[in-house]
């Protein structure tokens, strides 16, 4: 197995490896300094001898022998001897840690989300902690995605995991009245892990499924623990539209497809029916629409038309000015103003996004003609 292949093996199970061991050792910096001292390994073994019929139990098990082997040596195995000096000899040291992380888990990676998200850090070092732990990208990955420099990315991250463990964050999921102050960064959060497989923001690959399916299980979770809040449904419904067109988003040269491009019956129909029923029941539970209950809305016009000619662009121009007013970004003015041009001609569409670039201060306009999306890659706009 190649160098890349065992890379992308590590985006995938990284988050479920780091969250376990963070579980084990209540350490999220020693977690992830175990777990890739697991990669270090299989980047050393899998080459020579072959990757194993399942790689991401192998470095599970790789890294939590070596979790174990430090904490036996660590304070902790040596208190559990000395408490079990009396006890018969057949019962062992590690017998406690061994039980420990077999013990049954709810859900390691939502509590590391959870983790990588608390107040106590700012909203940058949340984001690249995330990135960093839940997507599993590398520091020159996050580096570009955050248009800075390694070192500086490298200096948030150590302050993060510094912070965190100086404040003794517990490694569990928030309930009650914690909850609802935590959930806003955990939605961003868990829509940031789908926009990075939807449309990775560093790397050769445009699409990554993993992380698509990744997000959208999060997104299941979230909705379980806080089942009544309207937002964590049209998130969920967001995804689910969004995800349902991943099979045509490139073509085979790996290019980006844009929607009206799209071939529409290729689009998973069993994606757009969980949108539908995850939107229905945002909008029972949220009479005020929330910034992902507009783009679930905006997104289920897209999935839900027969042809981009019959889609309703002037409800989505109007949806695009609600959102505006919640989350002002030229990015969001730029997709009302195409979706303008499609609802009411050239003319309409060409003045509004003027206004935008003018508002911006940006002396050129993108070409409207032929364009119903994906105005940049950044912006996520649905394709």
């Amino acid at each position: 197995m190649s160098a890349d292949a065992i890379a992308r093996v590590w985006k995938d199970e990284a988050a479920r490896i780091i969250g376990a061991l963070t579980r084990l050792t209540r350490d999220v910096a020693l977690a992830e300094e175990l777990a890739q001292d697991a990669l270090v390994v299989a980047l050393e073994q899998w080459p020579r001898q072959g990757a194993p019929a399942n790689p991401g139990a192998w470095l599970m098990t790789t890294a939590k022998n070596r979790a174990l082997n430090h904490l036996q040596r660590a304070k902790l195995g040596v208190r559990a001897s000395e408490s079990l000096a009396d006890e018969p000899q057949s019962h062992h040291p590690g017998d406690e840690l061994e039980a420990r992380m077999d013990e049954e888990v709810t859900d390691d990676v939502l509590r590391l989300v959870f983790l990588s998200c608390h107040p106590v850090l700012s909203s940058e070092a949340r984001v690249a902690l995330t990135l960093r732990l839940v997507c599993g990208l590398s520091t020159a990955d996050i580096a570009r995605a955050f248009l800075s420099t390694e070192p500086t990315i490298a200096q948030r991250l150590v302050r993060a995991k510094k912070t965190l463990g100086e404040a003794r964050v517990p490694f569990e999921l928030p309930r009650g009245e914690e909850l609802s102050p935590r959930l806003s960064s955990v939605l961003e959060v868990v829509y940031l892990v789908f926009n990075e497989g939807y449309s990775a923001s560093a790397g050769e690959d445009l699409l990554r499924p993993a992380l698509v399916d990744e997000a959208r299980r999060l997104g299941g979770l979230v909705a379980g623990l806080a089942p009544h809040e309207p937002e964590v449904h049209a998130l969920n419904a967001l995804m689910a539209f969004q995800a349902s067109r991943l099979a045509t988003r490139v073509d085979a040269a790996g290019e980006p497809v844009l929607l009206a491009d799209q071939v529409r019956s290729q689009w998973d129909a069993g994606a757009i029916a969980a949108g539908v029923a995850a939107l229905e029941q945002a909008r029972v539970l949220g009479i005020a629409a929330g910034p992902y209950r507009l783009q679930a809305e905006i997104a289920a016009l897209h999935a839900c038309a027969a042809s981009t000619d019959t889609t309703d662009w002037a409800r989505i121009a109007s949806l695009y000015a609600s959102l505006a007013e919640l989350r002002p970004s030229p990015v969001i003015e730029l997709n009302r103003a195409l979706a303008v041009s499609r609802a009411e001609g050239p003319a309409p569409g060409w003045c509004a996004a003027r206004w935008v670039a003018r508002r911006a201060g940006v002396g050129a306009v993108p070409v409207l003609a032929g364009r119903s999306c994906g105005v940049a890659r950044a912006a996520r706009s649905p394709r």
